[in-house]
């Protein structure tokens, strides 16, 4: 608590002399604005754009604590920030936003979006999350990616990868089971069968995931069309 956070800002340029302040601000400043002006692709020359990340949040899905909002979502998101600089050099702004409406977070990314090379997307519920992330691809003309879903669908994909090297069996004789169907769980069936595994089924609340079930969402619609070929029914409990 007493370091009020994880992250700090840290210049790489320092103002010692008024020659110094004179180059980093005006009005030397006005040198690298106006190439910029000129050549749009030169913010990637003079700026932080092309190493910089935001880390966006609403709040809606935080880890393991459901809904809670944008200013508790902070924490989350500073430590996302801390891993990108640590663990790739990579520099980091959370940005947590007070909406959940689909619409206003896309906009606000657009409109955030000059400064920086990246989007990640993160802790935002399902099925908006796949709406918002397809939309910002779309709009956007730097790379998008939604952690909870393909961060997560990566690793899972790795670890069975090398699970069936070790038990020596092939993913096209395996019966996959996916234990949940929100943004991990149906990123993660999307790729195993991107992957070449055949037979995934996914579980959710309601049991095992089917053309049956009313009340699906689109997503979940879109799954259950192509997971439990055998159509398999059952709840748990």
């Amino acid at each position: 608590a007493d370091l009020k956070g994880k992250l700090s800002t840290e210049a790489k340029y320092h103002v010692k002399t008024r020659e110094d302040l004179s180059l980093a601000y005006t009005p030397g400043v006005a040198k690298p604005c106006v190439e910029i002006a000129n050549n749009p692709e030169d913010v990637y020359k003079y700026t932080w754009k092309g190493n910089t990340v935001a880390v966006v949040s609403d709040g809606s899905a935080v880890l393991g604590l459901g809904n809670i909002g944008a200013k508790a979502a902070m924490p989350v998101m500073e430590g996302k920030a801390v891993l990108f600089k640590e663990f790739g050099n990579v520099n980091a702004v959370p940005i947590c936003l007070d909406t959940q409406d689909p619409d206003e977070i896309v906009d606000t990314v657009v409109r955030i979006s000059p400064g920086f090379g990246g989007i990640n997307l993160e802790d935002i519920s399902a099925p908006r999350c796949f709406e918002i992330e397809n939309r910002l691809k779309e709009i956007l003309d730097i790379p998008v990616f939604h952690d909870d879903q393909h961060g997560t669908a990566i690793v899972v994909l790795a670890g069975i990868i090398n699970a069936l090297k070790v038990v020596g069996k092939e993913k096209e004789n395996c019966k996959v089971v996916v234990n949940g169907d929100g943004s991990a769980g149906i990123a993660i069936t999307k790729l195993l069968l991107k992957y070449g595994f055949k037979d995934v089924t996914i579980c959710g609340l309601y049991g095992i995931l089917s053309k049956d079930i009313k009340d699906l969402n689109w997503a979940q619609k879109e799954m259950a069309e192509v997971t439990n070929l055998s159509g398999q029914n059952g709840v748990f409990g």
